[in-house]
């Protein structure tokens, strides 16, 4: 009869410990016949966070993760629902192909396997779950790829009609490529410009501006390793600008300070046009890119519109 007992007594308490881990692990939204659930907002906010939110203390973090769930919990909505339409069309990725992919990753960087092992799971991630989330993002790109970018056709008409009708478009396609590196003002300037001159020698001595920039930056880019692509003359702050125009391709600026912080700039290529043609290409990019970014507006909307989407938060 004791031993009876026990046994119930241990179904209780595994059934407790079920619906606790049930009510902790809530469902924060419902895509279609797919779920969110509170520790999928919260693990993706983990691994996109920046280094210096991450290096929060555990009440700080939470506050900023906090203040954010809602808007990240809308990116992890359309993503789902492009997930569900590649899907539904039959798109899939293949175990081949994700190890491709990795070996690519490894190649360029240099990496071992034991490397590469090593960096994923300072991100968090056993090997299976890096697998599965590379396979997500490359079926993501596959099926805007088919669904969006390519339906844009831009023809020597548009771009006819751009440069007729823009008097300043040489200055709006040409600009830099580059990259940054930012430390918070959390401290004092003195402390952030002395830390500032330390990267710069690490930089000087060869280190990856990639690398020191996804440990050390602030700037949201960090993940990218603080790339920002193509910046036109036109976005680029005169102080900024005059750091460029002295600066030589491949060239790494010396520390300036910021209404962020201290910064350093790493300036990868400068796009000037010369001649008709090299304007001609530039006015198609910028064209292609503003039609790619109507378009995946439009095609997210369209695919909201036919789904089921509720959010619990």
């Amino acid at each position: 009869m004791r031993r009876i007992a026990l046994v119930l007594w241990v179904i209780m308490l595994l059934n407790c410990k079920a619906e606790a881990s049930i009510l902790l692990d809530r469902v924060v939204a419902i895509v279609n016949k797919e779920v969110i659930t509170w520790s999928d907002l919260y693990r993706n906010m983990e691994f996109e966070a920046l280094e210096s939110v991450k290096n929060m203390s555990p009440q700080e973090k939470k506050r900023i993760f906090k203040e954010n769930e809602h808007s990240f919990l809308e990116t992890m909505i359309d993503m789902k629902l492009q997930l569900q339409e590649a899907e539904r069309r039959g798109m899939s990725i293949s175990k081949e192909e994700v190890n491709n992919a990795i070996e690519m990753i490894r190649s360029k960087y240099g990496m071992t396997g034991e490397d590469f092992q090593k960096a994923i799971a300072q991100e968090g991630f056993q090997l299976k779950d890096y697998q599965k989330k590379l396979a997500e993002q490359m079926l993501l790109s596959r099926i805007v790829d088919q669904e969006v970018r390519s339906k844009i056709i831009i023809s020597e008409e548009d771009v006819d009609r751009a440069i007729k009708n823009n008097s300043s478009i040489v200055k709006e396609t040409e600009g830099y490529v580059i990259s940054i590196l930012t430390l918070s003002k959390d401290g004092s300037m003195e402390a952030l410009e002395a830390q500032a001159v330390e990267i710069l020698e690490r930089l000087k001595k060869g280190e990856s501006f990639a690398e020191l920039a996804r440990q050390y930056s602030a700037d949201p880019s960090a993940k990218a390793g603080g790339a920002l692509g193509f910046v036109n003359k036109t976005d680029i702050s005169p102080q900024l600008m005059s750091i460029l125009e002295g600066l030589k391709e491949q060239g790494i600026s010396e520390p300036f300070r910021t209404d962020r912080g201290v910064s350093i700039v790493m300036l990868h290529q400068k796009r000037e046009i010369r001649g008709e043609k090299e304007l001609r290409e530039a006015v198609r990019q910028k064209l292609a890119e503003e039609g790619f970014n109507r378009q995946y507006k439009n095609w997210i909307k369209s695919l909201r519109e036919r789904s089921y989407v509720e959010i619990k938060i």
